[in-house]
């Protein structure tokens, strides 16, 4: 029932939202932040039953396992940070006179109906179902991204629509081709279904129908070269949004890959998805470390930050052994340090009024919060002590090591290019001289809460790993390497 609960949540308050008048903008905050800590209690409430039992099961086509739950709770909590920081940056929008109620209310409806379709995705044992709310994600962002009705962020939404689309039409096809392979044909075709039968399917079609789910799923992920959508809607989207498609969302699309590779793994026998991962990775890490030491908009670097990471989870599932433990637990940490790190440019945007580099210089004179924040953030998302990404990501390249050992060299040279091309930026960024008649001061309360609140838990978290969650992270590792 509470599984239940957690799913229709988000779609009650889209509804709810639906209902008010667009003046009633404070009663539409409320209840966005009231249904986001409702979620995030939900799933607290879940986890516990889940590593107990090992799933918690609403319908035969609904069931959270340790996986799923892992997904729901990078979710929840995110969503919870981005729906707080929603609320401040657009109240600073309202106040500068670049959106009024209605658009406020558009904005909230939509994002409350893309947290549905995440939960969907992430609690459904049925491969159609997952699709299906994973295409409904590409559906509700799409309005989201052209929020602003500027011609660029128009074709940016146009753009993003139909290469997802296209991707997912192609993960379908793969899908429909693993559907069709079991022997068994009782009832409801599930995961444990096709596991089931998964000896019976021929290792050819598994192969054609594991890359086309790759390749199609790995659209949504955003891995190179599939990868052209990500820096233009993450520039043009709002930016709590553009937080959500990279913090989360990537998350959602890397759990249906997932899936298929146990699937494939169990019939297969052998490296063949552990081999593709490695490569999509590599090419994904090695591109986008040349793009960020050239970029000059603050909001794509972040977009090839996301690619350069999703690349790394790529390489941990792909290793094997401690790489998957290590990838999952790099989910978690990148989720938080990303939307760090995008609120910290939301708050530059109201201030400064533009994604150039060259416009924003003197942070530290005018931004007293969110400069200090945006440097700690820059650490995390590098990699660097005292965060977890660090030991994520020494874990992940270890696993690799003896296998792969030319692999992981290449890896740390494009690393080594990463830290240098955001340090470039980072110093442009936070000193130098602000530009004149800029008051110093930050937009509104709600607008650093989040920060704080978020620097804090990454920090936590990266010295104490709670003993359910590192169990549902174990849980997670086990399901996944059963099959390997």
């Amino acid at each position: 029932m509470l599984l239940t609960f957690l799913i229709s949540l988000p779609l009650l308050a889209a509804v709810f939202i639906m209902l008010l008048q667009a003046k009633h903008i404070r009663l539409i905050e409320r209840t966005v932040l009231i249904s986001s800590v409702c979620e995030l209690g939900f799933v607290l409430w879940l986890i516990p039953a889940v590593v107990t039992q090992g799933s918690v099961e609403a319908s035969a086509l609904f069931s959270l396992d340790p996986l799923g739950a892992f997904l729901s709770l990078i979710i929840a909590l995110v969503g919870f940070f981005a729906s707080l920081y929603s609320v401040g940056y657009l109240r600073a929008e309202v106040a500068k006179e670049i959106i009024g109620p209605r658009r406020v209310r558009q904005y909230f409806l939509l994002l409350k109906l893309f947290f549905f379709a995440m939960f969907l995705a992430v609690a459904t044992m049925s491969p159609m179902v997952m699709w299906i709310a994973i295409e409904a994600t590409t559906l509700s962002t799409a309005f989201l991204i052209s929020f602003y009705n500027k011609q660029s962020a128009t074709e940016a939404a146009w753009k993003y629509l139909i290469i997802n689309s296209l991707g997912l039409l192609l993960s379908l096809l793969g899908t429909l081709l693993f559907l069709a392979l079991p022997a068994l044909k009782d009832g409801a075709l599930t995961w444990q279904v096709l596991h089931e039968g998964a000896l019976s399917m021929h290792p050819l079609i598994v192969k054609i129908a594991f890359i086309f789910v790759l390749v199609g799923y790995g659209t949504k992920v955003g891995l190179v070269p599939l990868h052209t959508w990500k820096p233009d809607t993450y520039s043009k989207a709002p930016t709590p949004i553009a937080a959500l498609l990279s913090s989360v969302l990537l998350n959602v699309a890397f759990l249906a890959i997932l899936r298929f590779k146990g699937l494939a793994d169990a019939t297969l026998q052998s490296d063949f998805t552990g081999g593709l991962l490695i490569f999509f990775g590599v090419l994904s890490i090695v591109f986008a470390a040349f793009i960020i030491f050239i970029q000059m908009n603050y909001k794509r670097l972040l977009a090839y930050s996301s690619i350069e990471h999703a690349g790394l989870l790529a390489l941990g599932f792909g290793f094997g052994g401690v790489g998957v433990f290590a990838a999952l637990l790099h989910m978690i940490y990148h989720a938080l340090a990303k939307a760090l790190i995008f609120f910290s440019a939301g708050n530059i945007f109201l201030k400064y009024s533009s994604t150039k580099l060259r416009h924003v210089t003197g942070m530290f004179q005018v931004l007293p919060l969110t400069a200090p924040v945006l440097f700690f953030a820059f650490i995390a998302i590098l990699g660097l002590p005292p965060f977890g990404l660090f030991a994520t990501e020494f874990l992940l390249l270890s696993s690799g090591m003896e296998k792969y050992p030319f692999v992981v060299a290449l890896v740390l040279l494009a690393l080594a290019i990463v830290f240098f091309g955001f340090f470039k930026h980072l110093v442009a960024m936070l000193f130098g001289s602000a530009p004149k008649d800029m008051a110093k001061g930050e937009a509104n309360t709600l607008t650093q809460v989040p920060l704080v609140l978020l620097l804090a838990l990454l920090l936590v978290l990266s010295w104490y790993l709670p003993e359910t969650l590192r169990t549902l992270i174990d849980l997670s590792v086990k399901g996944l390497t059963l099959n390997s």
